[in-house]
């Protein structure tokens, strides 16, 4: 099932999510709709806040065609490990649209998480999986690409997203 995502600036988005005492079906469920609701927007990453879920849950899929879609689902993902070389990417958010900005991250990190069968799995990311990794963390933290930004470009695109919700309503 296809959710709302939520645009900034919504409280939602601000507030520090609750880890995932255990993968329940309910869990497997909302990490399905996650997929497909990430897939449907278009985009690479979801996380549970940016449907009004304040639980430590993200979906991601950095792969384009020609290769396979990689689905990854972690609950309560952690960085364990991050690069001191850096990479700048161009990064883009589903809950701020059609805004994009440069963010400067670690190249690489390594992360921990639950998958879908309970257990405890590890890998280590590059490029825009390692972007992407933790660009979704942050939002389980409250934390959006926006807040990497100078306060005048942040202030810009949250005026720009005000407007577009007031937009959507006036239709909706």
């Amino acid at each position: 099932m296809i959710r709302p995502i939520l645009i900034h600036p919504d409280p939602r988005l601000r507030k520090a999510c609750e880890p995932i005492a255990s993968i329940s079906t309910e869990m497997g469920k909302l990490a399905e709709d996650m997929l497909e609701t990430m897939y449907d927007a278009p985009g690479v990453g979801l996380a549970a806040p940016q449907i009004g879920i304040t639980k430590r849950l993200i979906v991601l899929d950095c792969e384009k065609a020609p290769h396979a879609p990689r689905p990854l689902v972690m609950f309560n993902p952690e960085i364990t490990w991050s690069s001191e070389d850096l990479s700048i990417y161009e990064e883009g958010c589903l809950s701020i649209p059609d805004q994009y900005a440069e963010v400067e991250r670690p190249a690489e990190v390594r992360a921990r998480w639950i998958g879908l069968d309970g257990k405890v799995q590890e890998e280590q990311f590059s490029g825009l999986w390692a972007t992407c990794v933790q660009h979704e963390i942050d939002h389980l933290n409250g934390k959006l690409f926006i807040d990497f930004l100078g306060p005048l470009k942040r202030q810009m695109i949250t005026r720009k997203m005000e407007k577009l919700k007031r937009e959507r309503a006036r239709q909706g």
